[in-house]
């Protein structure tokens, strides 16, 4: 039996599909973060072989008989560095034919057909659509030095920036502050700071979790976080439907990953500013989850032949 895989990989995580060549899926597993663009192809590459390994078990699927992929990767925007990762699988599925595209190319994949945005709040930030005439836009997703702004790496920095305030100013942790060094493991300030500019990535999207949970059980400063992360977010697909010409049209608004059902309060609060900033938007969901819409993509490539082979 020969097999297809998808990947959908971010800044958190990689979600893994084997399926057969039926489309019936077989097998799920998930591995660490593979966005090239923060961590490095190596590492980005070590998590996909890690989900690739976990989902093939799952299946019972001999790597050996892997006949097409498709990686849907953050970070892999320009066609330099998606090419780039596609000689990288080469190497791990030498026979197969390989797809490499956007995450949010997955998230198009997965969606519903028609005039849409497809909101992404995660470890970054960015936004994907498509108008009436089938024109397809995608705004924000630059990094976090000039983008992703309302992401979980922009909400855990302004976390950092208003405890270290705080405690500068009177010299005491707020409960933020605390609740952000005991995240950490108890560290003092300068040796958080220290972590943070080692490796901010590895800092900042984790404290979202502590803004949102504080948030949701009240505290004000976490709260004013997430209010101002909302608007970016909503600012981003007012953008886009700028962009896409779908001010006057109806189109469908979905919102996608891991910040979305992660906090009552903040889903609350961008519920609402998209719902002022996009009044002619109706929420839906994903048809599928991406990583199917991967694992479908790649059987598109295996009959078509549209994808270059490992082997290459």
């Amino acid at each position: 039996m020969r097999w297809v895989i998808g990947f959908d990989g971010g800044g958190t995580k990689t979600d893994c599909v084997v399926a057969a060549e039926s489309g019936e899926v077989r097998g799920r597993g998930q591995g660490g973060p593979s966005n090239p663009f923060r961590i490095g192809f190596g590492a980005a590459l070590a998590s996909i072989r890690e989900a690739a390994a976990a989902a093939l078990e799952d299946a019972q699927a001999n790597p050996a008989d892997v006949a097409a992929l498709c990686a849907g990767l953050g970070g892999v925007g320009q066609p330099s560095d998606a090419e780039k990762m596609r000689a990288l699988l080469a190497t791990e599925f030498p026979h197969a034919a390989i797809r490499v595209c956007t995450d949010l190319d997955l998230l198009l994949a997965a969606a519903p057909a028609g005039p849409l945005i497809l909101l992404v709040a995660g470890t970054g930030s960015a936004a994907i659509g498509r108008n009436v005439g089938g024109e397809v836009v995608r705004v924000g997703g630059h990094g976090p030095m000039i983008s992703d702004e309302g992401s979980a790496y922009d909400v855990g920095r302004r976390a950092v920036i208003t405890a270290q305030r705080e405690y500068d100013r009177t010299g005491k942790n707020t409960v933020l502050g605390e609740r952000i060094l005991r995240e950490m493991g108890s560290v003092p300030w300068p040796e958080l700071r220290k972590r943070i500019q080692a490796a901010p990535d590895e800092v900042f999207p984790r404290l979202f979790s502590v803004v949102a949970g504080l948030a949701d059980n009240g505290d004000e400063a976490s709260q004013g976080i997430l209010r101002a992360a909302a608007y970016k977010l909503a600012e981003i697909a007012a953008t886009l439907a700028e962009r896409l010409r779908l001010n006057e049209t109806k189109f469908a608004l979905i919102k996608s990953g891991g910040m979305i059902g992660r906090s009552k309060y903040l889903d609350a609060q961008l519920q609402e500013r998209l719902r002022i900033m996009l009044p002619n938007s109706e929420t839906k969901n994903l048809e599928i989850p991406p990583a199917e819409a991967a694992a479908r993509l790649a059987l598109e490539a295996l009959y078509s032949g549209s994808a270059g082979k490992g082997a290459k």
